[in-house]
């Protein structure tokens, strides 16, 4: 588990050269991070594939989330997507203007 409290929304780390991760909390099967974005999109040849599934909910910022499969979706503040687990996805952009923060919880 990582720290037992704290703010999501300061200090947000520079992650103009790469997204930046912080664990929040892994118990019971969950897992919850804090990602800040900036300007960052994920390679059409490595997209993200994780076993667990994932909610993603964009707190500020904005960015775009594509699923094999689906269209694009863009995300402002508030706007969240499930990913099954399993499911080929890109971030297809995130605001190069200021910082994307994301809270993702990952389930199983």
């Amino acid at each position: 588990m990582a720290e037992s409290g704290g703010n999501l929304f300061a200090p947000l780390p520079d992650a103009r050269d790469g997204e930046v991760f912080t664990l929040l909390l892994d118990r019971g099967g969950v897992r919850i991070e804090r990602i800040v974005s900036h300007g960052q999109a994920t390679p059409e040849d490595a997209p993200f594939v994780q076993d667990a599934d994932e909610w993603v909910v964009v707190l500020r910022g904005s960015g775009a989330l594509r699923i094999e499969g689906q269209e694009e979706v863009l995300l402002s503040p508030g706007d969240h997507v499930f990913i099954p687990g399993g499911m080929r996805h890109w971030v297809t952009r995130t605001d190069p203007g200021e910082p994307t923060l994301w809270l993702a919880v990952h389930l199983g």
